[in-house]
């Protein structure tokens, strides 16, 4: 790339599978907001493999990129810098082109995370608790280790998944004890749960609930509510959901990619619910 200016600016989200990614949604309905009618953002099918021919074949009117599954590892190597929220984690999400035709990797879901809690009003907690242990609990836990002042409780399946989530613990500073997932009811009395696990896992959780919950952050947005977050509502509970989290890491791409800040929250926001529900 070179540092030519051009009018038209390009973004896009990539991944494999990519089809059901609603970052087109939330990034076009970021445009409109912000009145830049000369940027596009599509959605591209990549894997690792096909990652560095892509990469290399942009042209200057490239803004950024944004990584889901299987990238978020892979590109690393690809970028000329990147970011200490990317490094804790070794994930990057967004990838920024600069003027200079460099490629700056960061990572938005950490502060995202942190911007939906902050949202719904959790600044700090005494302690958490993390169900699961794949990729997005360790991004859980770099947010953990920015609010979370004592003690974090991860319920994992496996001894590998426990030691691998107390050795990003000690990475990432945080006080991390592991506990069986068979165990997993426990942590719902926790001040602050966060739920990483794919859909239907905690499902069976639901019934487990107490009377007075405190709040909940579930990552996954589709289907919605998961059965945890309803039961969790129902009884009074606060409940962050994956939505909360996309829209934010969102926004914070917005903001890196086109130089615009604030991006438009809301409107983003009200896309997503539209786009959501349609579905």
């Amino acid at each position: 790339m070179t540092s030519k200016a051009v009018d038209c600016r390009r973004a896009a989200v990539l991944g494999k599978p990519i089809a059901h990614s609603l970052s087109p949604v939330l990034h076009r309905a970021a445009y409109g907001e912000l009145g830049l009618a000369d940027w596009s953002y599509e959605r591209f099918e990549v894997d690792e493999a096909a990652l560095p021919g892509f990469l290399d074949g942009l042209g200057p009117e490239w803004a950024g990129l944004s990584l889901t599954m299987p990238l978020k590892r892979a590109v690393i190597p690809l970028v000329d810098e990147i970011s200490e929220t990317a490094a804790s984690v070794d994930a990057v999400n967004t990838v920024v082109f600069t003027a200079d035709g460099r490629r700056r990797g960061d990572n938005t879901d950490i502060p995202g995370m942190v911007a939906a809690l902050r949202e719904h009003g959790i600044e700090q907690v005494d302690s958490a608790a993390v169900l699961g242990a794949g990729a997005t609990a360790s991004s859980a836990l770099a947010a953990l280790s920015r609010i979370c002042t004592g003690e974090v409780v991860a319920y994992v399946r496996s001894g590998a998944r426990a030691a691998e989530m107390r050795q990003w613990g000690e990475r990432l500073d945080v006080d991390v004890r592991t506990a069986d997932w068979a165990d997993a009811a426990e942590a719902l009395r926790a001040p602050l749960v966060i739920a990483t696990t794919p859909s239907g896992t905690t499902d069976a959780l639901a019934a487990a609930v107490p009377e007075r919950p405190t709040t909940l952050f579930d990552v996954l947005y589709d289907p919605w509510p998961t059965e945890l977050a309803a039961r969790w509502s129902m009884f009074g509970g606060a409940v962050v959901s994956g939505l909360d989290l996309l829209v934010h890491q969102a926004v914070l791409q917005v903001e890196q990619m086109t130089g615009r800040a604030p991006a438009p929250l809301e409107a983003v926001r009200r896309a997503g619910e539209k786009a959501l529900a349609a579905h």
